[in-house]
């Protein structure tokens, strides 16, 4: 129970964070680049890999803390981070097929979604 309240100020305090950046960097318009979720992806995935690195390879933060910032601060600052990491993993173990296939499906199947969306939201 205990590591789950830390879980929850963590994904508090990376919500807070993600808010703040996204309001540093108003996008202009719908085709330019949006840097306040641009951002923190690539933070996010920076951080992702540094912190699991240093925790989980070389043992210099515990699970206990380990979990509560990848899962809490980062889940709530970027989800893109894990999707990276995943990736990453796949692309370390040569799994070319299957890094292929997840960023296929996830990338086009993000954007036709995003449009089915649109398309449903016509009915009401």
């Amino acid at each position: 129970m205990e590591k789950l309240f830390y879980i929850t100020i963590a994904g508090a305090l990376g919500t807070l964070a993600r808010y703040f950046i996204g309001n540093l960097f108003v996008r202009d318009g719908i085709n330019t680049i949006n840097f306040g979720i641009f951002i923190p992806n690539i933070l996010g995935s920076l951080a992702f890999g540094f912190i699991w690195s240093i925790s989980y390879d070389k043992g210099l933060i515990s699970d206990q803390l380990r979990v509560p910032i990848l899962v809490g601060f980062m889940g709530a600052f970027t989800t893109f981070s894990t999707f990276a990491f995943d990736n990453f993993t796949l692309l370390r173990d040569s799994q070319w097929s299957m890094l292929s296939l997840n960023l296929l499906i996830t990338n086009i199947g993000g954007v036709i979604f995003v449009y089915l969306g649109f398309r449903i939201a016509k009915f009401f």
